[in-house]
C-alpha cells in the first residue's frame, strides 16, 4: 500500500516535471510548421497565413496564443505601410477628389495602427482573447470604410492590393484569434 503511494507521487511528479518542460523549451521546428499549418488550415487564407507566420524568426518557438501575437503584429507593421503609402500619395495627389479620399483612408488608418491593433495586441498578451477579438474586428470596419469611400465615388482606389492584403491579413488574425477563445 505505501509502495503504490510512492509510485503516484513519483508519477505525479513526473507529469509536473514534463509541464514545466514544455513550458520551458520552444516547439521543435517541426512541431511549429506543424502547429502552423493546423492553425492555417482553420482560417480563411492558408498561403497568406503559413507565408506570414513562417516569415517571423520568432515563430518555430512559439505556441497558438504567441502565434495570434505573431499574426497581430504583422497586421500592424502592413497596415502601418499602407498608411505610409496614402500619406505620400496625399501629398503628391492634385486630385482634390483623390485627395479627400485618400485623407479620409488615413483617418481610419491612423487609429487602427496606433490604438486598435496595439490594443489586440496587449489583449491577447494578458489572455483578454474577447477583447482582441472586439479589437480586431473593429480594425477590418475600419479598413472596409476605406474601400467603401473608393467603390462610392468614381474615383478608382490607388491603394491597389494594399488594403486587400491587409484586410485577409486582418481576416486570418480573426480566425486565431477565435481558436484562442475556443482553446482558453
Amino acid at each position: 500500500m505505501k509502495r503504490s503511494g510512492i509510485c503516484v507521487s513519483c508519477f505525479a511528479f513526473y507529469i509536473i516535471i514534463l509541464l514545466l518542460a514544455s513550458i520551458h523549451f520552444p516547439l521543435s521546428q517541426s512541431q511549429s510548421s506543424d502547429l502552423i499549418d493546423q492553425i492555417c488550415k482553420k482560417t480563411p487564407f492558408y498561403d497568406l497565413c503559413i507565408s506570414t507566420l513562417h516569415s517571423s524568426p520568432l515563430s518555430p518557438k512559439t505556441d497558438l496564443k504567441g502565434l495570434a501575437l505573431l499574426m497581430v503584429n504583422q497586421i500592424v507593421a502592413n497596415a502601418s505601410d499602407t498608411l505610409s503609402y496614402i500619406e505620400g500619395m496625399i501629398e503628391n495627389t492634385k486630385d482634390p477628389n483623390m485627395e479627400q479620399a485618400l485623407a479620409f483612408c488615413a483617418e481610419l488608418y491612423i487609429p487602427v495602427v496606433k490604438y486598435i491593433l496595439p490594443q489586440a495586441a496587449d489583449a491577447i498578451s494578458h489572455n483578454r482573447f474577447v477583447f482582441a477579438s472586439y479589437s480586431v474586428s473593429e480594425a477590418m470596419n475600419e479598413l472596409f470604410s476605406c474601400d467603401k469611400k473608393f467603390l462610392s465615388g468614381s474615383a478608382q482606389s490607388p491603394l491597389g492590393d494594399r488594403t486587400s492584403i491587409v484586410q485577409k491579413l486582418v481576416e486570418v488574425g480573426e480566425a486565431i484569434i477565435k481558436l484562442l477563445l475556443s482553446h482558453y
